[in-house]
């Protein structure tokens, strides 16, 4: 849940920041889309309990693509 939540805040403060462009922002939520419809169709057993992990992922490069680089966190 928290990084669903984190895709969705860090995609409008992308938005309204103006560093995540719109042709991104629906790239990404397309991926979002793919993994959500997808996952449940991998042979992969516990396919469904690696979308978190998906999520995680493009929040990672969210970060990277709005903040252009890493946040520190000291």
């Amino acid at each position: 849940m928290i990084a669903l939540f984190a895709f969705r805040g860090l995609a409008a403060f992308g938005l309204v920041a103006g560093t995540l462009s719109a042709r991104r922002a629906l790239a990404l939520l397309l991926l979002w889309v793919v993994g959500a419809v997808g996952l449940p169709y991998a042979s992969y057993v516990p396919a469904r309990a690696m979308f978190s992990s998906y999520v995680a992922v493009r929040d990672i490069g969210l970060v990277f693509i709005i903040f252009k680089g890493d946040v520190r966190l000291t």
